[in-house]
């Protein structure tokens, strides 16, 4: 359910491209979208993820410029900045504290050793990259509606094939915590 409601604003920018074919109005109606989502967020659980915070921004930042300028590419760059720095934070959170950001969300459920942990790690840095460097290939390669549905169906793929391969990963390495 979660996931759906992550996904939330792009399946609603998804839906106006769809019925209009329009990415400036489908980029004006993310806007909105995403802020109602943070502020529904932060009005249940009187806080909001990094990650919601990071997109909220990267949404008004560039889908403001798509808007004002008239010109669509800059809201095709937005996955590829999130992603970017998603990479960034989760390399250089091997080398701050004894943990890194992996074992720091989920350490309190698993038990794994610290090879299992930085490889865990390093494997989310690489996804985050192979995703935002097809997300530019897909944007800049093929066409504008072909974008929108790699942006919904293929990101969102990608990540659930990531989630289960890292699922069977740490199959092997489980030790419930008691």
């Amino acid at each position: 359910m979660k996931l759906l409601f992550d996904f939330l604003p792009i399946v609603i920018f998804f839906v106006v491209y769809k019925m209009t074919g329009d990415i400036i109005l489908a980029t004006a109606v993310l806007i909105p979208a995403t802020l109602l989502q943070v502020g529904y967020t932060w009005l249940k659980h009187k806080t909001v993820e990094k990650m919601h915070l990071v997109s909220l921004a990267l949404v008004v930042l560039l889908g403001g410029a798509t808007v004002l300028m008239g010109d669509g590419d800059f809201i095709k760059w937005k996955p590829t900045i999130v992603n970017g720095l998603f990479a960034i934070v989760f390399f250089g959170s091997q080398f701050i504290g004894n943990k890194n950001i992996i074992q720091r969300m989920m350490g309190d459920k698993l038990d794994l050793p610290f090879k299992v942990w930085r490889t865990l790690n390093l494997a989310w840095v690489g996804f985050f990259i192979v995703s935002g460097v097809t997300n530019l290939y897909v944007a800049f390669n093929f066409s504008e509606d072909i974008w929108v549905d790699f942006k919904l169906f293929g990101l969102l793929g990608m990540t659930v094939v990531f989630i289960i391969l890292q699922g069977i990963y740490l199959s092997s390495h489980l030790q419930n915590k008691e």
